[in-house]
């Protein structure tokens, strides 16, 4: 397989199982991340040498425009574009500052408009292509205490669905996956096991969701009919 993937925010948790499951499936990889550098070489050169893939890393600000101008620089073609990278902040509305309200968007938002304008005249030329958006289920309902974070990914579905409509003639798809709890380090950091356990329980497949789970259908959206896109689609054991 020829096909040249970018996966942003890979170091770890979801990321990471999504670059680990494309390469797997014999794509070259570029990953990004902005602050696990040395993890996240070390998982680039264990892809290589299991997989016999290309896997290049760089450290990179995806909220960033300049940085992310930057990346292009070393990245000539890309068929799949995956933008994962995110963070979260939970608390009050009214107890966010507002540089950490701007820090949020520019890594949850703003860095699907600098990777898409980069990366689509490259999918353009070849005349097809995938972008896959990584969102949440409080894109889609919002969460009392996540009003950033929920807006975010409010933002992300939007513009998913927009940027689709614009691609569609050209033979690209944009596609978001919007995720319910997950077992990531993110949601083990802002969570706790009792917080963590009381979501289980409202979960009718009665656990939490794995990285693992979010990449196969990653994977599975990389593949599908390019006819499929516009779409938000739900992964949550049934929660919501």
């Amino acid at each position: 397989m020829n096909q040249h993937v970018l996966i942003t925010g890979a170091s770890r948790g979801i990321g990471k199982a999504i670059a680990t499951a494309f390469a797997e499936a014999g794509y070259h990889l570029y990953l990004t991340c902005r602050a696990h550098g040395e993890e996240l070489q070390t998982l680039a050169a264990e892809l290589e040498a299991r997989f016999q893939i290309s896997c290049h890393s760089f450290v990179c600000d995806m909220g960033d425009e300049a940085a992310v101008s930057d990346l292009f620089l070393h990245i000539p073609s890309v068929d799949i574009v995956i933008n994962n990278a995110g963070i979260a902040w939970i608390g009050l509305l009214t107890d966010m500052k507002p540089e950490e309200w701007h820090r949020l968007m520019q890594t949850n938002l703003d860095s699907l408009f600098y990777t898409s304008s980069k990366a689509v005249p490259l999918m353009l030329q070849q005349h097809s292509g995938r972008i896959i958006n990584i969102s949440s289920v409080w894109g889609n309902i919002g969460a009392s205490c996540e009003v950033a974070y929920s807006a975010s990914k409010g933002g992300v579905n939007a513009f998913t669905k927009a940027l689709a409509k614009e691609l569609a003639p050209s033979e690209i798809s944009v596609n978001a996956v919007a995720c319910g709890v997950i077992d990531t380090e993110m949601n083990r950091s802002h969570l706790t096991a009792e917080d963590m356990e009381v979501l289980k329980n409202e979960i009718p497949a009665d656990r939490i969701g794995t990285p693992q789970e979010v990449a196969q259908l990653v994977l599975l959206l990389a593949k599908a009919p390019v006819y499929m896109t516009g779409q938000i689609i739900t992964i949550d054991g049934g929660w919501q």
